[in-house]
């Protein structure tokens, strides 16, 4: 049986969207904004956050910018202060802002690493603690999404910090989805695939990026059968999740791109032995063929996509 289409609808509703200024989040501000919901805009570029705010005026909806690198002390509270100053109170927040800076292990340098972690992973942590105070104080529960990655679920070359820092936001909603049930608070993970700025830098997808600008249509092939798609196909699933339609969903992490629609399993052991005794090292030389055969996981995202 279908859900009620009214309840997607966010009309009263005031939601955070960091790193709005462009691609995802710029995408998902302007849905959400068309569903009714006053949004708080965050980006560190100025006039891309601006920008996307008068769009939204434009079409008689409400925005306010705040200019705040995530991932800094004080920019998630500020973009909560700024809901709840100019709307009167926080309903959601999508933590998407992000970084890449791509190397190998051997080539990765302490800065690099240290950005990539701290606007993903510890950006997504203050965000979240700043609007579940605003929930706790204000009642009513409210939504929390986060912004996840193949490559954090996967694996991908050049893409250790960033993976590493994805694969934790998704521990980390597990953990939170956990502690707010009593509040009413859901929390859940985006797996987005979507040709963006991030994505464009990948050989593989290059072609299909530059298409993209040119203003010619996706393949089918890879809309359908990998999900990748723009940064609009993403939308659509965290207006969803911050609306009442989606209040008992939580704890989840859910794929999205193109026209694919995917829910990513939690981990899990796959096979399990036992051996009187434990196990030492001969056992284990003995036994690891017999016992990995068919077992053993995949790494890394697909990157072959014709």
């Amino acid at each position: 049986m279908g859900g009620n289409p009214d309840n997607s609808r966010l009309d009263g509703k005031v939601v955070v969207v960091t790193g709005a200024g462009q691609g995802i989040g710029r995408a998902t501000a302007l849905e959400l904004a068309r569903a009714g919901a006053a949004v708080v805009v965050n980006d560190l570029d100025a006039d891309a956050a601006h920008a996307v705010c008068d769009t939204i005026r434009a079409n008689s909806g409400q925005a306010h910018a705040v200019i705040a690198a995530i991932g800094t002390d004080g920019a998630a509270e500020a973009c909560v202060s700024a809901a709840v100053d100019h709307f009167g109170r926080l309903d959601g927040l999508f933590a998407n802002a992000g970084v890449l800076r791509d190397s190998v292990l051997w080539k990765t340098e302490d800065d690099a690493f240290d950005l990539v972690i701290a606007t993903h992973l510890r950006g997504t942590f203050q965000c979240a603690r700043a609007a579940v105070r605003q929930f706790r104080a204000q009642g009513g529960g409210g939504s929390l999404i986060y912004a996840a990655s193949p490559a954090g679920q996967s694996g991908n070359f050049g893409q250790g910090a960033y993976a590493a820092a994805k694969a934790g936001i998704v521990g980390m909603m597990r953990s939170h989805a956990l502690e707010l049930a009593r509040d009413k608070v859901t929390v859940n993970a985006v797996v987005p695939t979507a040709l963006t700025r991030m994505t464009a830098t990948i050989p593989a997808l290059a072609a299909h990026v530059a298409a993209l600008e040119r203003g010619e249509p996706l393949p089918e092939n890879l809309r359908a059968k990998h999900g990748i798609g723009t940064a609009q196909d993403i939308a659509p699933l965290v207006v969803f999740l911050a609306s009442g339609a989606a209040r008992g969903i939580t704890g989840q992490c859910i794929g999205i791109g193109g026209d694919r629609l995917s829910l990513w399993t939690h981990p899990a052991e796959v096979r399990i032995a036992t051996q009187s005794g434990g196990w030492h090292v001969e056992h284990l030389t003995e036994q690891w063929p017999d016992f990995s055969e068919g077992a053993i996981q995949p790494l890394g995202v697909p990157l072959a996509f014709d």
